[in-house]
């Protein structure tokens, strides 16, 4: 019928949401945005979502999976911004890196290379997995104190000095060559493989790359980068 309001569910909103935050960030973007992207009017879209942290709330959980929107009462309502962090918080929690985990504890190394070339593909693999969820905390952190916080003091740098601890462990042990920097190059093999992994995605000269060669060769050349010769 002719100016029918269409219908959507939750999950096309937070689709649509996710998409229009991590395009234009948590403050520039607002909830009319999302609704014409949705073609709905600003108002519809709050019998869906109270507020615009809601509107995040909801995206969010869409990028870390699906399945967290079931249950939830429209219009979503949120009490406080810290349900963001916290939510964000659960996901890197489940998360984890247990190969490096494991490498940090180990006394004796079989074979550097096989425990080295895990360590990067485990990195590898959480950033191919989760690049939407990367995007979305990683454009809207910048603007929500808590969240930049969490993301980008704790989890994020957190993880450069567990990876920089690995390297000075094995640059001791004599399996991995010394560096000018310890925490340079791990950021140099963060960064490296963020690249391959989620930022190549976005250059609009890279399409011809695809995710099995870029898995492979970030692999074998960090791996001959940073292990000492026999």
């Amino acid at each position: 019928m002719a100016g029918r309001t269409p219908t959507r569910s939750l999950a096309d909103v937070a689709d649509a949401a996710a998409r229009v935050f991590t395009q234009r960030g948590y403050r520039e973007a607002g909830i009319s945005d999302v609704a014409k992207a949705l073609g709905l009017s600003h108002g519809a879209l709050y019998t869906y979502v109270q507020s615009k942290e809601a509107l995040l709330y909801v995206a969010l959980a869409w990028a870390i999976g699906p399945e967290l929107l079931d249950g939830l009462e429209t219009p979503v309502r949120l009490s406080s911004e810290d349900e963001i962090v916290t939510l964000a918080r659960r996901w890197t929690e489940a998360e984890e890196f247990p190969r490096l985990a494991a490498a940090m504890s180990r006394r004796r190394v079989e074979s550097a290379r096989e425990e080295f070339g895990e360590i990067v593909d485990e990195l590898y693999g959480f950033i191919e997995r989760n690049r939407g969820v990367l995007a979305l905390v990683a454009q809207c952190a910048r603007e929500l104190p808590e969240m930049f916080q969490f993301w980008f003091v704790q989890r994020r740098r957190g993880l450069f000095e567990d990876l920089s601890d690995y390297l000075r462990k094995r640059i001791r042990s004599g399996h991995l060559r010394a560096v000018p920097d310890v925490p340079t190059a791990a950021r140099f093999i963060a960064e490296t493989v963020a690249w391959f992994a989620w930022h190549r995605l976005g250059d609009p000269d890279s399409a011809m790359l695809t995710d099995d060669q870029c898995r492979a060769t970030v692999h074998h050349l960090l791996t001959s980068a940073f292990l000492r010769e026999s």
